[in-house]
């Protein structure tokens, strides 16, 4: 066992080094394409005649807060698409390019985004951290035990504090409107606490013998706290490995041991492993649920509220013993 965790450990270091020099080659790149629209009279961030100032949001749950936020006095773009993983992306030179024209970069913070300090290095643009004042969760197993658990917009309760980050952040950034940021942002908040209510209601019907949420990630902390859940995971953070036989193996013991229902995965990761808890238990497949990114907009959760109604909806079906869906 030691030569193989040394093993991991020189093939991790050497995947992180060339990510600084593929990250390195990019930023040269971009600051390269940048100076040359500056000298044709492009504009590099790609906003034509729009001057308004422009937000950058490291993924797409950020850029949908930000916007209920801003309203129409700031343009909010995302760094990331829908369906991207977050935790190992990898920044382009479009990326670094749009960010260097950006105006103000909001990061989730709680070491969810392992680039980002990289990704802002050398970058003369402020930004803020919107999870700051959160009460965190920490990670309680594998490598990860005593971080903080970073998924901390899963809980409605906390996006109202990202809110009030945002707030203060965009009226610095723009003073003159900062009454309407303040507006936008009580407005958004009253909506959040109403999904927070609804989620807590519907959450309230599944019985106390089936309150176990089974997971691939463990990014349901809060929600599972908010909830009233147990939560159980194969991984504590998505990483770039597959899931060891011991972690499948704690998962399908605790599904047989607590009869549980049903079992989920994430939209950004293969279910392949959690099917393998499915085959040795026989609990369904419950669905597939939502947390590091939004779908597109004709797709099941384009908006933060949506991800949060439909998480809920999905596992309140699945462990009441509903019609689970795909897999079941």
């Amino acid at each position: 066992m030691p030569k193989l965790s040394f093993r991991c450990a020189k093939v991790a270091a050497r995947r992180s080094s060339l990510r600084q020099v593929r990250f390195r080659a990019a930023a040269a790149a971009a600051v390269v394409l940048s100076l040359l629209l500056t000298a044709c009279g492009g504009d590099a961030a790609g906003n034509g005649s729009d001057s308004r100032p422009v937000v950058l949001t490291t993924f797409t749950v950020l850029a949908d807060v930000a916007r209920n936020v801003a309203g129409d006095k700031l343009t909010v773009e995302s760094i990331t698409k829908a369906g991207a993983e977050i935790h190992g992306y990898e920044p382009t030179p479009g990326d670094i390019r749009k960010a260097s024209k950006a105006d103000l970069i909001l990061d989730n913070g709680l070491n969810l985004e392992a680039w980002f300090g990289q990704f802002v290095e050398g970058l003369d643009v402020p930004h803020a951290v919107v999870s700051d004042g959160v009460q965190v969760m920490s990670i309680s197993e594998d490598s990860y035990q005593g971080k903080p658990n970073p998924h901390a917009w899963m809980s409605p309760i906390n996006v109202q504090i990202y809110v009030d980050n945002m707030v203060k952040a965009f009226s610095e950034l723009d003073p003159g409107n900062a009454a309407a940021f303040r507006a936008n942002g009580d407005a958004y908040k009253a909506e959040l606490q109403a999904v927070q209510d609804q989620m807590k209601s519907s959450l309230a019907a599944v019985p106390e013998t089936q309150r176990a949420l089974v997971t691939c990630e463990g990014a349901f902390s809060y929600l599972a706290r908010d909830a009233g859940l147990t939560e159980v995971y194969i991984w504590a953070v998505n990483a770039e490995q597959q899931a060891t036989p011991q972690q499948i193996t704690r998962a399908i013991e605790y599904v047989r041991a607590n009869k549980v229902p049903a079992v989920f995965c994430e939209s950004t990761v293969s279910d392949a492993p959690m099917q393998q808890v499915v085959g040795a238990t026989g609990a369904k497949f419950g669905g597939t649920l939502y947390v590091d990114s939004l779908s597109e907009t004709d797709g099941p959760v384009p908006t933060y509220l949506d991800l949060i109604r439909h998480d809920a909806d999905v596992i309140t079906k699945a462990l009441a013993g509903a019609t689970a869906g795909a897999g079941s």
